[in-house]
């Protein structure tokens, strides 16, 4: 499928753009979602472009800590977390 459901929210579309390697389109949703769970997309796509001081202020604005999981870990606890709302 080209493109995630249109009933998804915004965060799941963000992530599933990112899980098809489509980095812009994530962060172009991620940057319109001015929230704690925009915030910690964002930190999650700066940390992994390895922008890690643009990433660590995302993750502050989030109020979580940088993570020291791997990447598809962290992608897979923000998929479980946006599910579980």
């Amino acid at each position: 499928n080209e493109n995630p459901d249109s009933e998804w929210p915004e965060a799941l579309k963000a992530m599933w753009f990112d899980a098809k390697g489509d980095w812009n389109v994530s962060h172009d949703i991620a940057q319109d979602m001015h929230n704690t769970m925009g915030s910690w997309m964002h930190g999650y796509l700066h940390r992994k472009e390895r922008d890690d001081w643009n990433a660590g202020y995302w993750y502050r604005q989030a109020g979580k800590s940088f993570p020291k999981t791997t990447l598809a870990k962290e992608h897979q606890e923000i998929v479980e977390f946006i599910l579980n709302q």
